[in-house]
């Protein structure tokens, strides 16, 4: 069977219960998650153990919140956590990766300061990608392809506000 994009991810499912027990979440470092300062294993071993259960967020104090966007899954934090030169009590989880999300700053503002450059750039949207670590390896005839983006966008779910965070990619070809 050829097994086109995401092909591992059924694999993590499967084994995401094992994994799960196996995460210690003492060592959390969740600015450094946010802002792209861990591996994609070491994301993908605390995303695999966030989503084991449903109360395993409250072990770290968060509580989740209706974030208004079915493709975000938003919590609030028990003390803010400082990103990007700033502080946020809120954090939200899109499908590769953990976002702060951010008052007081345009996204576009945001995003320069950051030198992350713009792929969408209109009054009521944006969306910008940097690059952070991207590679490939061959194990088996395939290719693993890990790529750790660091990005900064809007929503219409949360307007007024800019959320900044970090992309972990894991791809089979």
């Amino acid at each position: 069977m050829r097994c086109p994009g995401r092909c591992l991810v059924p694999l993590v499912l499967l084994a995401a219960p094992a994994m799960a027990g196996d995460f210690d979440p003492g060592p959390l470092d969740l600015a450094a998650l946010i802002e792209c300062r861990v591996d994609v294993p070491s994301y993908n071993g605390f995303a695999v153990w966030l989503a084991g259960e449903p109360s395993v967020a409250d072990t770290l104090g968060w509580k989740e919140v209706p974030s208004g966007n079915p493709f975000l899954r938003q919590y609030s934090l028990p003390a803010p956590v400082h990103v990007f030169g700033r502080e946020t009590g809120a954090i939200v989880f899109t499908a590769t990766g953990p976002m702060a999300v951010l008052d007081g700053i345009a996204a576009p503002d945001l995003a320069r300061q950051l030198d992350v450059p713009a792929t969408v750039s209109t009054p009521g949207k944006f969306l910008g990608e940097k690059v952070v670590a991207e590679n490939t390896e061959q194990a088996g005839g395939v290719s693993l392809v890990t790529r750790v983006t660091l990005n900064v966008s809007t929503v219409e779910s949360h307007p007024g506000k800019a959320l900044a965070g970090c992309s972990y990619a894991l791809d089979v070809k």
